[in-house]
C-alpha cells in the first residue's frame, strides 16, 4: 500500500534532508582515492570535523550502518569469551538479529529496566563471575543515547557508568543512533556526555536525523583503535566510495545541521504529546524527552489510524504504541494525525 501521509513509524523512514542531498551531489564529481585512503580530502575533512567536536585524541572510522558500528566497535575491544552488559530493550539486544553473538562471539547479558537506562548497581551482580573460568566474563557496558524507551542519559549518569566500568576493568560503549536528539534534549554539546563523561567507544549515527546512510565508530582513546582498520575490512564495512559517507558527516557536523534537524524532531514530539493529552481515550505512558512519544490506545483504534498514519505497536499486551517524529515532521502532520484519531474515535 502506498501511504500518502508520512506517518510516525520511525525516524529512519524519512528521506535524506535537502542539505545532505546537495552534499551527495557535490561529492559525485570527478575521481578521488577510494576507501578514504591517501590524501582523499573529503574523508580527511570529515575526521577533522569530528575532532573539533570531540577532541584531538580520537580515532574515527566510517562504516555503512548502525549494526556494523555497534558490533565492530564493541567486538574490537573484547575477547570472544567476554560479554556485553546492556539493557534488555537495547538495540544491541532486540534489533541486531543476534549479530554480536554471531560475528564476535560476545554473549549479551541483559538488564530489564523500567526506562531503558542502566545504572551501576544493575551491572554489579554480573561482576560475581569475574575470574570464574566456567562463566562468561563481563567486558563492556553498552548504553543507548537516546534509549529505546525515549529517555535520555544525563552527563553525570554517563560519567557514573564510565567510572564504574573503568574501576572494574570494563569498557563503556554508547549507541548514539539518536545522539543528536539527546544533545538537543539536554541543551548540551555532544562532548559533554561522551568525551568528558568517559565513554570509550561511540557509534555515531545520522540516518535517523537526515543522513542517507553511514555511521561513524569513534574511539576516544587512539590506542583502543589500533588495528581497527582491519576489523572494519574483515567485517565487510570498508566502503569503497568512502567520500559519500564522509561528505555527509562533514556537512552534518560543520553546519550544525545535526542540531537543526534534531531540534525540529524533538519540538514536534512535544507538540504531539501536548495534542494527545487533550484526548481522554489516549494515555501517554512515558516521559517525552526526545523525539518519541509512547501512548496507550484502545485496541480497536490502532488499525484504523494506521491506515492513514502508520506507526508501530510497542507493547501488544497493553496496546502501547510508539510515535516517532523526524527531522521533516511538521505541525501539519501532527494536526492531521490528531484529526485522524478523533475521527476514528
Amino acid at each position: 500500500m502506498i501511504r500518502i501521509n508520512k506517518g510516525f513509524a520511525s525516524d529512519n523512514w524519512s528521506g535524506a534532508c535537502p542539505e545532505i542531498m546537495e552534499t551527495l551531489a557535490a561529492a559525485n564529481r570527478g575521481h578521488l582515492f577510494a576507501y578514504g585512503e591517501g590524501d582523499e580530502p573529503v574523508t580527511k575533512d570529515a575526521i577533522s570535523a569530528f575532532k573539533k567536536i570531540f577532541g584531538e585524541d580520537i580515532a574515527v572510522f566510517f562504516v555503512y550502518n548502525g549494526t556494523a558500528a555497534n558490533v565492530l566497535g564493541t567486538a574490537h575491544l573484547l575477547k570472544p569469551y567476554q560479554a556485553i552488559v546492556t539493557a534488555h530493550s537495547a538495540h544491541m539486544n532486540e534489533d541486531e538479529c543476534g549479530a554480536p553473538e554471531k560475528f564476535s562471539g560476545n554473549k549479551l547479558l541483559t538488564i530489564h529496566t523500567h526506562n531503558g537506562k542502566i545504572e551501576p548497581h544493575h551491572v554489579a551482580p554480573f561482576l560475581h563471575s569475574v575470574g570464574f573460568q566456567h562463566h562468561v566474563q563481563p567486558g563492556l557496558i553498552s548504553i543507548s543515547q537516546v534509549t529505546e524507551m525515549g529517555t535520555v542519559y544525563q552527563p553525570d549518569e554517563v560519567k557514573a557508568l564510565a567510572d564504574f566500568a573503568h574501576q572494574n576493568n570494563l569498557y563503556l560503549h554508547m549507541d548514539g543512533a539518536r545522539i543528536a536528539n539527546a544533545a538537543v534534549s539536554l541543551k548540551a554539546d555532544l562532548r559533554s556526555f561522551t568525551t568528558d563523561a568517559g565513554v570509550d567507544v561511540l557509534s555515531f549515527g545520522g540516518t535517523k536525523n537526515g543522513l542517507m546512510f553511514g555511521e561513524a565508530v569513534v574511539f576516544f582513546n587512539k590506542n583502543l583503535a589500533e588495528g581497527f582498520q582491519y576489523t572494519r575490512k574483515q567485517g565487510m564495512q570498508l566502503h569503497s566510495k568512502m567520500r559519500f559517507i564522509s561528505a555527509q558527516f562533514s556537512r552534518y557536523l560543520q553546519a550544525d545541521l545535526w542540531r537543526k534537524n534534531a531540534t525540529q524532531a524533538n519540538a514536534m514530539a512535544q507538540l504531539l504529546a501536548h495534542e494527545i493529552e487533550s484526548i481522554p481515550e489516549l494515555k501517554i505512558t512515558r516521559k517525552v524527552e526526545a523525539n518519541g512519544v509512547f501512548v496507550e490506545m484502545p485496541a480497536t483504534l490502532i488499525p484504523k489510524v494506521q491506515q492513514q498514519y502508520f506507526f508501530h505497536v510497542w507493547d501488544e499486551n497493553r496496546n502501547e504504541v510508539r510515535l516517532m517524529c523526524s527531522w521533516d515532521t511538521t505541525s501539519a502532520d501532527i494536526h492531521g494525525f490528531i484529526l485522524a484519531v478523533k475521527e476514528a474515535l
